[in-house]
């Protein structure tokens, strides 16, 4: 029993240690990070226990795995990784806020239409564990997880991609949000927009949740954009 409560201290505290090496690195989404061997070096870690916490990651969102390329920061991508570099350089900040605005509230009103029981499960899972986020980085992979969740409920492959495509180069952006704590407080504005957003789905409420997820990406770019939002 001892040994089993020191196995599992050490792999959250060699989670931890990868996840502060990765974000202290200045890494972009879709940037690859140093290979097995280099991290294994670089914690004194085993490849084994090194696999274990890149797996935990690769499930909150923050990697993703390619056998034979690698491993890359954020969720995986759909788009080949040269193309998102393209956009990335040639979309402003605005622009992205602009489409997003037109795009996933009607992507929520869908959801609403067409989610399974499993999609509306998703999407309340991955809204509650925004909630229960310690950091902002958990938190920004669990809201990441909730928009991909209701794109997927839509059952169109079409608007999927259009989202993912979006998305990837959203993620690609450098925002520069000003954080003035270790994460999110309890009364955090966006819990409580997330509640609403999934409320209406989970009701079938289509235009209920398009006006909800209308008004929560104006309070999220309202932070970072105020000047140029209207």
């Amino acid at each position: 029993m001892i040994e089993l409560v020191a196995t599992m201290t050490y792999q959250a505290d060699l989670s931890q240690r990868l996840r502060d090496l990765i974000d202290n690195a200045g890494y972009r989404h879709n940037d690859r990070i140093p290979s097995e061997r280099d991290l294994c070096l670089r914690l004194g870690t085993t490849r084994n226990k090194l696999r274990t916490a890149l797996a935990e990651l690769e499930a909150q969102g923050l990697i993703w795995r390619h056998v034979g390329r690698g491993t890359f920061v954020g969720a995986r991508a759909v788009l080949n990784l040269q193309d998102v570099t393209y956009l990335r350089d040639q979309i402003t900040r605005e622009q992205v806020a602009a489409v997003r605005m037109n795009i996933e509230p009607e992507l929520s009103r869908l959801a609403a239409r067409h989610a399974s029981k499993s999609d509306c499960e998703q999407i309340r899972i991955c809204a509650n564990k925004c909630r229960e986020s310690d950091d902002w980085r958990t938190y920004e992979a669990w809201d990441n997880n909730l928009h991909h969740a209701i794109a997927r409920a839509t059952r169109n492959k079409l608007f999927l991609y259009f989202f993912e495509t979006l998305n990837s180069v959203r993620r690609s952006i450098v925002w520069g949000q000003p954080r003035n704590t270790h994460g999110p407080e309890s009364d955090y504005s966006s819990f409580l927009e997330h509640d609403e957003i999934v409320a209406a789905i989970l009701a079938r409420k289509g235009d209920h949740a398009a006006s909800a997820m209308q008004r929560h990406l104006r309070s999220v770019y309202s932070r970072v954009l105020s000047e140029s939002l209207a």
